[in-house]
């Protein structure tokens, strides 16, 4: 068969969702581009392509889709690349780069894992950094489990609720500025791994990142076009951001945005790794590092002090776990979305979506549902497990998910959603390491929304996160805002495994997008076999419009939500949900960024297949 008519060969169940409407009606749109007109500055269809502009961001043409590949699913953009020895998968190809090289000086997984975040922290502000939280899930080649480790700072201890609220927007905490720092768990959990797991000298995992920054690097192009959308957003009046002069002083020197090609130069933050190098982890919570953030935000007008600083500590945690037609899917616990994942698959897990089809109507449908049922208890039962009692096991039960599962119909929407009713009792970077020895990591690492806070501190030459803004102001919500308290966090690694041993470690970047992102990779795999790469560059689905404990809801959404869809999704699957009231919404971008590293048996050979994707600036690579 050839690749190219994959989609269309496969079966389609009987059901509404299978045809687009007798009547030929178009899908319900919201106003954007690439919906049914060409968008601004592109030709109409049927007229000669131009090249792309000088500058522009994107180069749009609806009509002409990836080359043909001889082998494999038609729309993959690369094979997996596979090694005996190690892999690593990250958002940026130097970074990648320095993991490898890590792995071939002797290092772990996890040696290699720290190295390629100091270096994202620099290659990669919009998405990593110094100023942010990290979570991990390893696998231990000794214990033979996976371990999991939370390193999500809490906010600061002098800033009260009723602070908080007096700084309130329509009833949230605002996006930018001091209000929604805090504290840093990124450092922390680097050290806390390498205290386990490390092989090389913590020194010399900060060679790599500490050169970079030094001698520069160019800017690809995603990382530079957000790079240039966060700094304009913190420059704006109003914005709440308490100082922009570091910020720019960072990452636009001498008020220049940076260019795709440019080289960006990050001396500052080389003197800060340095500083961290020679004197590990309390260099930074309760050094000198700490002595300069305490006197910023003093500066500033904020709250974090080095007393904060002084008592985060990450912790070892036991990850959530549940069986997907005979594959064990690990989600983050603690104060984390991972719970929604697992949801989500045991809800699928009552539907045929094999004899649905890749990519039809009833698929996206019955996937949309799910989503949209698990994120009703996300914003009404996730938080801080220090400080709620979350019923997670309720949540998580196969039981809970069947009757979930009975509310969803092939050929309607469910109106209204809710949660459900518990028993009484009760922005981004993922990246992927392996190593000979057989552990495997799965980490996450982000600063939350954009490039964070919009603050950096004196000197420092990173940027503050802004997690502090998924905190509820809703009085008796188990994610209330409290000084001391870890916010709600959306960052979550992916592992599964087989048969008791590791099958993939993965992740979707993107707020979010993530429990959705990993539960299209997994059904992708399981339900309709692609491989780590096409289960990755496959187009994606994103629904927007759920409630949410935190932050602003999204203004002006139909009743139903928006359902965006990427612009691989067949014509006639877009036309088929939109007959059933779907609102499909414009591609934005906003559909995650994939990493994986897959572990195979080839007799005695361990074979690592690693794989990346074109949504991002990265790249996977095995030896």
């Amino acid at each position: 068969m050839r690749r190219r008519s994959f989609i269309a060969s496969l079966p389609l169940a009987a059901s509404p969702l299978l045809l687009p409407d007798p009547a030929g009606a178009a899908p319900a749109t919201t106003d954007g581009p690439g919906q049914g007109s060409a968008p601004h500055g592109q030709p109409a269809a049927g007229t000669l392509p131009k090249f792309q502009p000088e500058g522009a961001e994107r180069f749009e043409r609806p009509d002409v889709h990836a080359g043909d590949r001889p082998s494999g699913a038609s729309f993959a953009s690369r094979s997996a690349a596979m090694g005996l020895n190690g892999a690593a998968g990250t958002a940026h190809p130097i970074a990648t780069q320095a993991a490898i090289a890590m792995l071939r000086r002797g290092g772990s997984a996890v040696d290699a894992a720290v190295a390629a975040n100091a270096c994202l922290g620099f290659l990669e502000p919009t998405s990593a950094g110094l100023g942010g939280d990290c979570y991990a899930m390893i696998w231990d080649p000794k214990l033979q489990r996976v371990v999991s480790l939370a390193g999500s700072g809490a906010s600061p201890r002098g800033l009260s609720l009723e602070t908080v609220r007096q700084r309130a927007r329509n009833g949230v905490i605002p996006k930018l500025g001091a209000i929604s720092v805090s504290v840093p768990g990124a450092l922390d959990a680097w050290w806390t791994m390498h205290q386990r797991y490390g092989r090389l000298p913590w020194r010399t995992l900060f060679e790599p990142a500490i050169e970079l920054c030094e001698q520069g690097a160019p800017v690809p192009q995603i990382i530079g076009y957000y790079i240039k959308r966060n700094l304009k957003a913190f420059l704006r009046p109003g914005s709440g951001v308490e100082e922009t002069a570091n910020a720019m002083h960072t990452y636009a020197p001498g008020g220049h945005m940076p260019d795709e090609g440019d080289v960006r130069r990050n001396p500052d933050l080389a003197r800060t790794y340095r500083m961290i190098a020679g004197g590990g982890r309390d260099a930074y919570y309760d050094g000198p590092i700490a002595a300069t953030i305490e006197r910023y935000f003093r500066r500033i007008g904020g709250w974090m002090t080095r007393d904060d600083l002084r008592r985060h500590h990450s912790e070892w945690l036991d990850p959530l776990v549940t069986s997907y037609r005979g594959t064990e899917i690990y989600g983050m616990a603690a104060n984390t979305q991972g719970l929604a994942t697992l949801q989500m698959l045991n809800i699928l897990e009552n539907f045929d979506l094999r004899d649905a089809g890749f990519q039809s109507p009833l698929s996206i449908h019955l996937q949309a549902e799910a989503k949209r049922l698990a994120y009703e208890d996300r914003a009404r039962y996730y938080a801080d497990p220090h400080f709620a009692n979350i019923p997670v096991s309720w949540l998580i039960s196969k039981d809970y998910a069947a009757q979930r599962a009975k509310l969803i119909q092939p050929g309607r929407i469910l109106t209204p959603v809710h949660p459900g009713e518990a028993p009484s009792h009760g922005d981004t970077t993922y990246f992927s390491t392996a190593s000979a020895d057989g552990l495997m990591v799965s980490m996450i690492q982000s600063n939350f929304r954009g490039m964070g806070s919009g603050l950096v501190a004196d000197g420092l030459g990173f940027m503050f996160q802004d997690r502090g803004e998924l905190f509820s102001l809703q009085d008796g919500h188990p994610n209330l805002y409290a000084p001391g308290k870890r916010p709600f966090q959306t960052i979550i690694p992916g592992f599964a495994t087989r048969g008791g041993q590791p099958w993939m470690a993965f992740g979707v970047m993107g707020g979010d997008m993530q429990p959705m992102g990993q539960t299209q990779i997994v059904l992708n795999r399981i339900d309709y076999g692609l491989d780590i790469q096409a289960a990755g560059d496959a187009p994606r689905w994103h629904h927007e419009g759920s409630s949410q404990s935190m932050g602003e809801d999204i203004a002006g959404l139909p009743p139903n939500g928006l359902l965006r869809l990427e612009a691989g999704v067949p014509t006639a699957t877009r036309a088929a949900l939109a007959a059933i009231g779907w609102t499909i919404g414009a591609s934005d971008g906003g559909f995650g960024r994939y990493e994986c590293i897959e572990h195979r048996m080839a007799g005695r050979d361990r074979v690592y297949a690693a794989a990346s994707e074109m949504r991002a600036d990265g790249v996977a690579l095995a030896y």
